[in-house]
């Protein structure tokens, strides 16, 4: 079977819903018709580096006391770059700074709403 690829890809607008404001979504039509929107927080959760992949499986840490948070961090979540590699993989880069995710066409395809 040949693996699906992107025919389109294009940012959804940002919408309010009863005056909360959602950041603007992706949305992906594939080859074999299916379409999928996908969320930064989706995505941020679902990011394939090293260290998100550890982050997932250890043990959660006791938190510090007082955590500071930065600007980045309370800001609502966003994608703000979205590069192809190669032909097999997109970088996606968010609003808290990380970048590091490589998401392969395969990954995209299966997530998504």
């Amino acid at each position: 079977m040949i693996q699906p690829v992107p025919q389109s890809i294009q940012r959804l607008p940002m919408e309010s819903s009863r005056g909360v404001t959602i950041p603007a979504a992706i949305e992906i039509v594939w080859s074999d018709a299916v379409r999928r929107v996908y969320t930064p927080r989706l995505l941020r959760d679902a990011c394939p580096c090293a260290n998100c992949r550890e982050q997932r499986t250890s043990p959660p840490q006791r938190p510090a006391l007082l955590t500071v948070l930065t600007a980045e961090e309370v800001a609502p979540l966003a994608i703000t770059a979205m590069k192809p590699v190669g032909q097999y993989a997109y970088s996606i880069e968010f609003s808290d700074g990380h970048s590091t995710g490589i998401y392969t066409l395969d990954l995209l395809h299966a997530l998504g709403e």
